[in-house]
Parts: structure tokens; sequence; C-alpha cells
């Protein structure tokens, strides 16, 4: 007996943020100055109430550290640790007490993940975000373990992901998520398009995922495919309540990455959490089984972090601006988006 399966092929287009562009409108903002990009959430199940600027510190090496925490939680920004934050590394940094509100600690789904968080937990429990991190969110051991985290943590606003589709941010939430975080693939050091042939154009994940989630009473994370202040404009107008950023925060001092001069510059190393580099790091190397799905590039040395910071806070103010929203808030209700085939003049672009 032969079982045939039918092979599905959505023809709907789906799209990234480089295939669209805004489509100004008038406004009566006299400046980029009145606008206002803080945000108050209170969260479906923890019931917990955040207010600041919803742009996150992705859980990477370099740029989910205590020393980039410290600088975004001056701006009201929220930083996802790395999973390797272990007691004694939270213990050894002063200034927990201070920043603590916009911290999220982030964790896989093993044994030894589970038995880390409850370690912090209870020297530090008045942290407020647990960030329950996988490349694939669409197994049942994943929605199992997230049961299991909010079972244990009723009270704690649980992030997971990540999923690319609105069914599974529907699975995740119903499983106990607050947040879900969205994006397969579009990492600037991410090769999980290359290697596997899996991925969800970035804008429109976005926008269906954020639908999905505000149906339930939760939120999204928008993680991952931004290059530059527009396109992170363009996540929190597609309907992202967050922004998480890797690629555009490495780089600078505060991540404390490794510094590598050749010919005359500096770079940073960076690499993504599931490339050779990082398993190698952490975990003594690729095991038989797994291919990397992760590059190793030298980022440019940008000093310090605060005027990157300043940068993609301008560009979101004007991208406002232009298309008449007085806040951040209002901005996805202000969006139009208009396919184009080119986002910029590039010809002095080297």
């Amino acid at each position: 007996m032969y079982i045939f399966a039918l092979v599905r092929i959505e023809e709907e287009l789906k799209l990234d943020y480089s295939d669209v562009l805004f489509r100004p409108k008038r406004s009566t903002l006299q400046s980029r100055k009145d606008v206002n990009l803080k945000r108050t959430y209170r969260f479906k199940y923890s019931n917990n109430e955040w207010s600041g600027i919803p742009i996150i510190a992705a859980n990477m090496d370099g740029v989910g550290e205590l020393g980039v925490a410290e600088k975004l939680s001056e701006f009201q920004m929220i930083t996802c640790l790395t999973k390797q934050h272990d007691l004694k590394k939270i213990k050894a940094f002063k200034k927990i007490k201070s920043i603590h509100p916009n911290i999220a600690l982030s964790i896989g789904i093993k044994k030894d993940d589970f038995d880390n968080l409850d370690k912090i937990l209870k020297e530090y429990s008045f942290i407020k975000f647990i960030c329950i991190d996988v490349a694939n969110g669409y197994s049942e051991h994943f929605s199992k373990f997230l049961k299991s985290v909010r079972d244990k943590y009723p009270t704690k606003t649980i992030i997971a992901g990540n999923v690319v589709t609105a069914d599974m941010t529907q699975e995740l939430i119903l499983s106990g998520a607050d947040i879900v975080k969205v994006g397969i693939g579009p990492g600037s050091v991410c090769t999980t398009r290359l290697q596997t042939g899996v991925g969800y154009p970035q804008l429109s994940a976005v926008i269906e995922c954020s639908d999905a989630a505000h149906g339930l009473g939760a939120h999204i994370i928008a993680d991952g495919g931004c290059t530059c202040p527009g396109d992170v404009a363009k996540g929190f107008g597609g309907g992202a309540d967050f922004v998480m950023l890797g690629g555009m925060l490495a780089g600078h001092d505060e991540g404390k990455g490794k510094l590598v001069k050749s010919n005359g510059s500096k770079y940073i190393e960076f690499y993504g959490s599931s490339s050779e580099t990082a398993n190698k790091k952490h975990y003594g190397g690729l095991s038989d089984y797994r291919s990397s799905e992760g590059r190793t590039v030298r980022v440019k040395y940008r000093g310090k972090i605060n005027d990157t910071i300043k940068d993609i806070l301008g560009g979101i103010r004007s991208s406002c601006t232009y298309v008449g929203a007085p806040s951040l808030k209002q901005l996805s209700k202000c969006t139009t988006f208009v396919r184009v085939t080119k986002q910029f003049n590039d010809t002095f672009v080297r």
C-alpha cells in the first residue's frame, strides 16, 4: 500500500522588510522630539506591567551581556541575557537590582537549563522576565516544557520562541507564553535557511503572528532581519510589540567581544548562537548529528553603544513623523506599506 502526500504550495506573496517602504502621510507633528516612543504593556498570564522603549538586545554572545543591559536600561530598553549567565556571573554584577526590570533570563529546554533558572530566581526573585529560547519552536516537547515553566513560575513574564506562523503563535500562548518570539532564519549571522531550506519572510511573519497574538491578549517580539533603523520601524509598523536586535547592537565596548586588529582597523568577532564557534565555546563542539546553522563574522569596532542607540531611536521617531504617528503606539495604525523593488540609491555604497 502506497500513501501519497500532496505537496502544498502557498501562492500568496510573503514579504521581508526589504520588500516594502512606508507610504508617507500628512502629519500634525512639528518635530521628531514630539514623538513618544514609550510603551506600557500588561502581560496576559503574569499580569505584570512593563513600561519603556520596546527594543530588546538579543541573547547572543557580545550582545546579551550585562554591560549592554546596564546601558540599555538607561534608555528603558530590555536585554535578554545569554544562556551562559549563571548565578555566579550575575552575582558578580553589582548593579543587578537597579536594572532588573529590563533584563530577561534565557534558558533552553534541558534539565540543566531549568536547574540554572531555579538557582538564579531563588537568589534574585525580583527578576520578572524568562526567555525560553530554541531555534525551532514547533516541537511538542517545547510546548510541554513551556507549560512546566508556566506552572512553576505563574507570576513571571514568559517569552517563548521561535516560530513564524499564526497557528504556532496561538499554541505557545495557550501553553503559557505571555510573549512569542517570531523569526526563523532572518538574522545576519543565521544560516538556517541555507542549511535547512526552512524559513518565512520576516515582515509577513510579524504581521500574521501579531494578529494571532493580539487576538488572544498576548504580545510578540519581531526577532531578526533588521539591518537599519528603518527596518526596526517597519517591524513596529507591521504590528510587533517588541523588536529584538542582534547584529545592529554588536561590535560595541559593552558587549566585551573579542577585538581583532587587521590592516589598521579594529573588528569584533560576532557569531550566530547555532554556529560552530558558539558550539565550540559553550558545548565542546558540534554533535555528530548536527551541522552549523550560523556564521562567524567580523563586525567593525563601533566603540560605545550610546550613539548607536540614539541613531536607532532617531530613525524610528522620524518614521513616525513621516506617517503622522504621534507615538510608537500609533505607528501600526498609521502604517501603509508600499511594495518596492529597490530600497535606496546605492551608487556610492562600497
